[in-house]
């Protein structure tokens, strides 16, 4: 989980580094990167590329590339770690969808975590330093997009490869993102071709660690680790970017982890009942 976390750092400190491109074009480059690993690996393991559940998959995609250009955008308006911490309030979206759509049961002392989490994202907006309206925005809509992504594969379940989950993903992204990017197309130049070609590497191996992660360790042991991607976005926004945080924004950030960290153990304790 900590080299999972360390992967999305990279990959996030990158796409803000890339601000002269647009975003379709870091999404066309992000999702380049990644089919060089998830095509080999379903071809090598006559895994079919087309799925089962192709409506959901198709669905998941659409969500997740929502989610990903909304993100990808916030980063050209507010500071790294607030971006990161803001998307991670997905979960509460997720849960949301959950009770309404699956008809999942929320336990009432999750909604206290949840409204720490939420918590702290009116500290950032209301006395954190004076953030860009639009970025937060962006950021918010992703995390909804993103919980959205969280139920469809839910529904999608187990039948089908979580590599052809991802590969749906990044070949919708793919075309989107090359299409639309064609009327703003940059030619990268020098070292810019593998900056925007690592994105897809960052992004592969954050995911597959992460994944990983989850089925080797407890959940309540290793979820909470996946946080440490705010920390390690923040030092390097402070050291790369030079940006500035005050002290009501890292408190804002903290009761975000925090609400959210609580809610993993809480879940965890569920369903081992």
């Amino acid at each position: 989980m900590i080299i999972s976390a360390f992967a999305f750092t990279f990959m996030n400190v990158f796409v803000k580094a890339l601000d002269s491109f647009s975003v379709y074009q870091i999404v066309f480059f992000r999702s380049l990167g990644t089919l060089f690993f998830t095509v080999p690996f379903l071809l090598k393991n006559q895994i079919s590329l087309l799925g089962n559940k192709r409506g959901l998959l198709v669905l998941r995609s659409g969500f997740g590339l929502i989610s990903m250009l909304l993100f990808f955008l916030s980063l050209k308006f507010i500071t790294l770690g607030i971006a990161v911490s803001l998307r991670y309030i997905a979960p509460i979206f997720a849960a949301f969808f959950a009770l309404i759509l699956l008809k999942e049961k929320i336990k009432p002392i999750q909604w206290l975590f949840f409204a720490i989490a939420f918590s702290g994202v009116i500290v950032l907006k209301g006395l954190g330093a004076e953030l860009n309206l639009k970025g937060v925005v962006f950021a918010l809509v992703s995390a909804l997009f993103a919980g959205l992504v969280y139920i469809s594969i839910r529904k999608i379940g187990g039948k089908d490869h979580p590599v052809v989950v991802v590969n749906y993903f990044m070949v919708i992204s793919a075309i989107i993102g090359g299409l639309l990017s064609i009327n703003n197309w940059i030619n990268p130049k020098g070292t810019e071709w593998l900056v925007l070609l690592s994105l897809g590497v960052f992004g592969y191996f954050a995911q597959l660690y992460m994944t990983k992660a989850m089925q080797l360790g407890e959940t309540n042991q290793v979820a909470p680790l996946k946080y440490l991607e705010v920390i390690f976005t923040i030092i390097l926004g402070l050291l790369w970017f030079e940006e500035i945080y005050t002290l009501w924004s890292l408190i804002g950030i903290l009761l975000i982890i925090i609400g959210l960290t609580l809610n993993v153990f809480t879940k965890k304790k569920s369903l081992a009942l």
